[in-house]
């Protein structure tokens, strides 16, 4: 499709140390939008905002507090009516892009719905994950001005909509784990977000949710959403999503019945 004038789209893109991959990022919403906003933290040292301003990004900082604070602070510094988040790993496919710029054509740059979300394909260790618990893994992330928030959640954040949000088709493309280490060190981080999220909402946990929500979690992603399909790769993620839930429910648990020690 050919593209004739920019949308009245606030690109959102929060970002920490993420030179090495971000411009694949700014590429995909380049030309379309009409702006482009890039929230980092006050430790980003690596040129990320260097970066993002050659393509025209306007960038702000602010200490870390959180993803969805941070992605709050990246909507509140936008001037456009209608928002679009994405990370600095994900992508906007020609297609995703091309439906968009569709979308506002149809109704006049006023969509019916106050937000839309799209799947959201993964490419893990040299395949796109087309099955089990990360496909279509669909994401609200295009939104009118003032119809969202991202709430209070540390983990795992997801747009909080006021009225009806419509189904887009194509795909958002996320380059997620760079290394193992890499995913360790993330699934340790969102183990420990897991555990003040529970102390929060007073959330108990019982042993048996130990023992047995990691066996389901493997069953539900390998077999019932057929992520044997995805090769070695699918069965690495069931693995991992079993081992995951493991580890945070184990922690959860571990602190309910820590015992202060005898003086």
């Amino acid at each position: 499709m050919t593209i004739t004038q920019r949308l009245p789209i606030s690109v959102c893109i929060v970002a920490g140390n993420e030179a090495h991959r971000i411009r694949r990022a700014l590429d995909s919403v380049q030309g379309w939008t009409s702006e482009i906003i890039l929230a980092i933290d006050d430790k980003v040292t690596d040129g990320t905002d260097k970066i993002a301003q050659t393509y025209g990004a306007k960038v702000f900082s602010q200490p870390w507090r959180g993803h969805a604070v941070h992605r709050d602070f990246a909507s509140s510094c936008a001037t456009q009516p209608w928002l679009l988040a994405i990370d600095a790993d994900e992508i906007i496919t020609p297609e995703l892009r091309d439906e968009i710029i569709r979308l506002f054509a149809q109704n006049q740059s006023n969509p019916p719905c106050a937000a839309y979300r799209f799947p959201r394909c993964t490419f893990y260790h040299g395949r796109w994950i087309r099955h089990g618990d990360w496909y279509p893994d669909r994401k609200a992330r295009l939104w009118q001005r003032g119809q969202a928030n991202w709430g209070d959640k540390h983990l795992h954040e997801s747009l909080v909509v006021s009225g009806a949000t419509g189904d887009l088709k194509n795909d958002l493309l996320h380059h997620s784990m760079e290394s193992l280490e890499h995913e360790l060190k993330k699934t340790l981080l969102t183990v420990d977000y897991f555990v003040q999220e529970c102390a929060a909402k007073k959330k108990k946990v019982h042993f048996a949710e130990v023992l047995f929500r990691p066996w389901w979690r493997f069953i539900r992603t390998y077999f019932l959403r057929l992520g044997f399909l995805d090769g070695w790769q699918g069965l690495t993620i069931a693995r991992i999503i079993a081992i995951y839930t493991f580890l945070r429910y184990l922690k959860v648990y571990q602190v309910q019945n820590e015992k202060p020690p005898s003086e």
